[in-house]
């Protein structure tokens, strides 16, 4: 699948976020170039004026357009002084960014899921949970449906970018991709949730962990994952095509296209935003959100383990240039964590 290269594709409008030294930008990617604002130096900054405002963001950075451009392949392959930054956080309190996930969304992931914890032909929980969710995941508009599957990833430090690693730590057993596309959210100053964009993101778990029992779910998420490297405005979300593949020593170890967007899942994007925001500590003002939508495929389903030094790729059609992040594996003992008397 070849790289998006215009601005307003069936995509929307696209943005980046990047950084040289203590140098921050916000810029919109047009064809090959970065086009830089010259009033909003982040995704946060340009969202909380849209708050305040009243006026679109699409609006505020069609408005904020400076002269100044900057090579995007150079920047984009590691070549420039500038690098890409998480396709969105929250640039002075990461604790106030809360990462979380909807699982079993996607037909292929609860398959996956079914045969790790399967015994024989019994049906799992999460081959139930998948069916509530065809049956019930798609009420009428206003209206909630059955909840889905819910996780917590971590607060905005996890968050990577593109070409940044993605760690599995010495205390686990594995660590694997994940290929979604998350949704990126601000609460506003009454409490609403404000959905800013969406964004491709590797959600990246411990599938081994995971495979050992259900109740290890929780811990196998609390890992590092990335976004980026392009925020999507306006997406599309009602259909979306994608291509996940993990190259080793330069070379193609595994790939699959992928698809994703409300017509692949069991559950109406209205419903999933409802289900999180429904929690009241989930709409504090300010902060900000950012939410996996389920996958469609990972390889740790098809038996690959991955190894330190193998890319992940990933890429969704109308979300820009593809997500790259290498493995790296923490060498050496684990750590013991005593806690201290004071």
């Amino acid at each position: 699948m070849a790289p998006d290269t215009k601005c307003c594709t069936i995509g929307g409008v696209r943005i980046v976020q990047i950084a040289r030294n203590n140098d921050r930008r916000l810029a919109l990617v047009d064809g090959e170039s970065l086009r830089l604002l010259d009033r909003y130096c982040s995704v946060y900054s340009l969202a909380a004026a849209a708050l305040e405002s009243g006026i679109r963001t699409r609006q505020l950075v069609e408005h904020s357009l400076s002269l100044e451009q900057l090579e995007y392949d150079a920047i984009y392959l590691g070549h420039s002084d500038w690098r890409i930054l998480p396709a969105a956080d929250h640039p002075d309190e990461p604790a106030r960014c809360l990462v979380s996930g909807t699982g079993l969304t996607h037909m292929k992931s609860v398959q996956t899921r079914q045969a790790m914890h399967a015994a024989g032909e019994e049906i799992t929980d999460s081959t139930r949970m998948y069916r509530w969710g065809v049956e019930g995941g798609r009420p009428a508009p206003g209206t909630a449906g059955v909840a889905p599957e819910w996780f917590y990833k971590g607060p905005g430090s996890i968050l990577r970018a593109h070409l940044e690693p993605l760690w599995i730590p010495a205390y686990a057993e594995d660590g694997g991709e994940e290929p979604e596309i998350a949704g990126v959210y601000i609460i506003g100053p009454s409490g609403d949730p404000f959905r800013i964009g969406m964004t491709a993101g590797n959600e990246f778990s411990d599938h081994r962990l995971e495979k050992r029992n259900y109740l290890y779910l929780a811990a196998s998420k609390l890992r590092t994952c990335a976004i980026g490297p392009e925020l999507v405005l306006d997406p599309d979300f009602t259909r979306v095509a994608g291509r996940m593949s993990i190259d080793r020593d330069g070379r193609a170890l595994w790939s699959r296209q992928i698809q994703t967007g409300e017509e692949a899942m069991c559950h109406s994007l209205a419903n999933l935003e409802h289900h999180h925001f429904k929690f009241e500590s989930h709409r504090r003002p300010g902060d900000l959100h950012i939410h996996f939508f389920g996958a469609d495929a990972f390889s740790f389903g098809e038996g690959i383990r991955l190894c330190e030094g193998d890319v992940m790729e990933i890429q969704f059609q109308g979300f820009g240039r593809p997500l790259r992040n290498p493995l790296r594996v923490e060498a050496g003992p684990v750590r013991f964590m005593a806690a201290k008397p004071l």
